[in-house]
C-alpha cells in the first residue's frame, strides 16, 4: 500500500505529465494552408487551379519588432529563430502543426525558445516539380528571377506578423493560428540605360538536362560613346559574382543628399551607404574619361534550384552550365555588343564564388581567356575546404582528442574570433531545407561537386546531423573540382595554356579560412614545372574578401573591381594579341 507522502507523489506525477500533454496539444503553432493555394508549375509560374502544395514550410519567431521576422535570419550573432518542416503534397485548406520534430536554427529544438514577446510569422518556399531529362523526379525551389531568397520569392506565401508570449515552459501561452495570406508579387523588370544593358537567351543545353525550358542571362556595362562607335569591337571583362541584375558599383549622378547614412557593421563604418554612392559615382566618371581604355564588362546570371549562382562549370546536379556559358551564353553576348569574340581579348575576374568561378573558368577553358583575376576564391584545393580536410578527416564538425572535441570554427573576424562553427551553418542550412535544398553554400558547393544521390538529390559529402564525412564522395570531388589537382594532373597540357594567367589573391585572415586553400595552390604553382609564371598576394590582416590592391581597405577595394586589374590587362594584351588584332577601334 502507498503511503501518503507517494500517494502525493504519484498524483503530482501524473499531473506533470497531464500538463505537458494538453500543452503540447493545446499550445502549439498551426499553419493554416489556403483554400485556394496553387502550387507552382513548370517555370516557377502559379498553377491555374489548387492543388497539392510541396515546398518548405518555415515558422519564424523573432524579438526585435524593426522588421519582418523573414527578413532577419541570417548567419549572424543577431539572427532571429527559424524552424523548417518540408510539407510533400500538402491539401489546400489542410492545417500543419510545428512543434520540437521541426529543424531549428539557432535553438536545437522550437521548446528551447527563452519564454518572452516574440513577433511571429510563416513563409512557406514553394517547390517545383522536376521532370529531369535523366528520367528523374525531384522537387526544388526554382529562382523566380529574385537570385534564389526564400524570403522574396515571388508566389511564395506568407503571414502577416503579429505577437505573441511564449511561456516558461518554451510554448506559447496561447493556441497560435497562423494563415498564409499573402503572396510575394512578382519581380518588376528592369528597364535598359545607356550604360547597363540586358540579354537574355534559353540554353538548349540546360533545357534538356533540367526536363523544361532554362535561360540564362548577363547583365552587360558597355563603354562610353558604344553608340556612337559603331565599328568599334571591344575585349571583354567576365565578372563572376553572386545574382545580380544590375550594377550597384557604377552611379551616374552624385550621391544622394538626403540620404541617411548607416553603419556598417562589417567593416565598422558609419555612413557606408554614402561612401558606396560615392565610390560608384567615381566608377562612372572614370568609366567616361578620354583616357580610359573602352571595354566590355559583362555579369552573368545563372540562378538555379540550388543558389543563387551555377558556378560557372559541368556538374551532375546542375547540369552543363560550363558548356552552356562558353557555348551559348558567351557568343551571344558578343554578336549582340560587338565584341572582339578571340580568347587573347577575354579576361575574368571575381571574388569569393567569383573567384573560384574565375578560376575554374580560366582552368576548365584555358583557351577561351587570357587571364583570370581570382580574389578571395572558394575552396581551390580540397585538403582546405575552409579548415576541413576532406580526404583526412573524419569530421567535418569536430577536431577529435583523446577525451573531448573540439568545435571547428567556419567563420571568423580578422582577430581571430570565432563567429559561427561549422556545425552552426549546418544547422542553419538544416533549418531552410532537406536533401541539399536551402539555398545555401554548403549545399550549393555540394551540389555542384558531388555526383548524383540515391535519392534523386546530391549526395552528400558529409552527414548534416553528426559531420560525419563520406570518403567516397570526397574522391569523386578530388577527381573533378578540386581545381589544385586538376592541375597537378595536367600541368604538362594546361601549362603553355595557362602560362602567366592566373593571379590569385586572399587576405591572411580570410573569413572563411580560404587563405588555407590558396596557400596549398601556391605551394604547386611556386614548384611547377615548367613554370607557372603565376602571381599569388595575399593582404595583412585582411578578411574576406581581399582582392589584390595593398593601397586601401576591403571597404573600398571590393567597389573597384571594374577598373582596378585593368592596367595588367591592358599589358597582357600588349605583350599577347596577334599581329593582326583588333587594338586600335576600341581606343577612341
Amino acid at each position: 500500500m502507498l503511503t501518503l507522502h507517494a500517494k502525493r507523489t504519484v498524483a503530482l506525477l501524473f499531473a506533470l505529465c497531464l500538463n505537458a500533454a494538453l500543452n503540447l496539444h493545446a499550445q502549439s503553432f498551426r499553419v493554416h494552408i489556403p483554400q485556394d493555394a496553387r502550387p507552382l508549375a513548370s517555370g516557377g509560374e502559379r498553377a491555374a487551379q489548387p492543388g497539392p502544395i510541396d515546398g518548405r514550410l518555415l515558422l519564424l519567431l523573432s524579438n526585435d519588432p524593426n522588421a519582418q521576422p523573414r527578413m532577419q535570419i541570417s548567419l549572424g550573432a543577431n539572427t532571429q529563430n527559424i524552424f523548417g518542416i518540408t510539407l510533400d503534397g500538402a491539401k489546400p485548406g489542410s492545417t500543419v502543426t510545428v512543434d520540437d520534430t521541426a529543424a531549428a536554427y539557432p535553438r536545437q529544438r522550437l521548446g528551447d525558445v527563452p519564454p518572452g514577446k516574440y513577433t511571429v510569422q510563416a513563409v512557406l518556399n514553394l517547390y517545383e516539380t522536376f521532370h529531369m531529362g535523366d528520367g528523374r523526379v525531384i522537387k526544388l525551389a526554382p529562382d523566380r528571377g529574385e537570385g534564389q531568397h526564400w524570403n522574396i520569392a515571388p508566389g511564395n506565401l506568407y503571414s502577416k506578423p503579429f505577437e505573441i508570449t511564449i511561456g516558461t515552459n518554451g510554448k506559447p501561452e496561447h493556441d497560435v493560428d497562423i494563415a498564409l495570406t499573402e503572396a510575394i508579387p512578382p519581380i518588376a523588370p528592369i528597364t535598359d540605360s545607356e550604360f547597363v544593358r540586358r540579354i537574355r537567351i534559353q540554353s538548349p543545353l540546360l533545357t534538356k538536362f533540367w526536363g523544361r525550358p532554362v535561360y540564362l542571362a548577363a547583365t552587360v556595362l558597355v563603354p562610353a560613346g558604344f553608340d556612337q562607335h559603331p565599328d568599334a569591337r571591344f575585349p571583354l571583362m567576365l565578372f563572376e559574382d553572386h545574382f545580380d541584375d544590375g550594377f550597384e558599383e557604377f552611379r551616374t549622378t552624385p550621391p544622394d543628399p538626403n540620404l541617411k547614412p548607416d553603419y556598417s557593421e562589417r567593416f565598422h563604418l558609419a555612413g557606408y551607404n554614402r561612401i558606396q554612392q560615392q565610390e560608384a559615382y567615381k566608377l562612372y566618371q572614370t568609366w567616361i574619361s578620354k583616357d580610359f581604355p573602352r571595354f566590355l564588362v559583362v555579369r552573368i546570371q545563372t540562378a538555379n534550384p540550388f543558389y543563387d549562382d551555377s558556378y560557372a562549370v559541368d556538374s551532375a546536379n546542375l547540369g552543363p552550365y560550363g558548356e552552356a556559358i562558353e557555348t551559348e551564353l558567351i557568343p551571344a553576348v558578343e554578336k549582340k555588343f560587338r565584341a572582339i569574340g578571340q580568347g587573347w581579348a577575354r579576361f575574368l575576374y571575381g571574388g569569393s564564388t567569383g573567384g573560384w568561378e574565375a578560376m575554374a573558368a580560366q582552368v576548365f577553358y584555358p583557351d577561351h581567356y587570357n587571364g583570370a583575376f581570382i580574389a578571395c576564391p572558394d575552396p581551390v584545393d580540397f585538403h582546405a575546404y575552409t579548415n576541413i580536410d576532406i580526404y583526412k578527416d573524419a569530421n567535418a564538425y569536430f577536431i577529435p582528442g583523446a577525451n573531448k572535441q573540439i568545435e571547428q570554427p567556419s567563420m571568423r573576424d580578422y582577430l581571430g574570433h570565432t563567429l559561427i562553427t561549422q556545425r552552426g551553418v549546418n544547422q542553419y542550412e538544416a533549418a531552410l531545407g532537406d536533401h541539399g535544398r536551402s539555398g545555401e553554400q554548403y549545399d550549393i558547393w555540394q551540389a555542384v561537386f558531388s555526383p548524383v544521390g540515391a535519392d534523386g538529390y546530391p549526395a552528400p559529402i558529409f552527414d548534416k546531423q553528426t559531420g560525419a564525412i563520406d570518403h567516397t564522395i570526397a574522391q569523386y570531388w578530388h577527381e573533378h573540382y578540386d581545381l589544385t589537382a586538376k592541375l597537378q594532373r595536367e600541368w604538362s597540357q594546361l601549362q603553355p595554356k595557362l602560362d602567366g594567367k592566373l593571379h590569385v589573391y586572399v587576405g591572411y585572415d580570410d573569413s572563411y579560412m580560404l587563405n588555407n586553400a590558396v596557400y596549398l595552390l601556391q605551394d604547386f604553382l611556386e614548384a611547377a614545372n615548367p613554370p607557372a609564371h603565376a602571381e599569388v598576394a595575399y593582404g595583412p590582416r585582411a578578411e574576406h574578401c581581399w582582392n589584390g590592391d595593398p593601397s586601401l581597405p576591403n571597404a573600398y577595394s571590393r567597389l573597384h573591381y571594374e577598373t582596378m586589374y585593368v592596367p595588367k590587362i591592358m599589358q597582357r594584351i600588349e605583350q599577347t594579341a596577334p599581329k593582326d588584332a583588333d587594338v586600335t577601334s576600341w581606343r577612341y
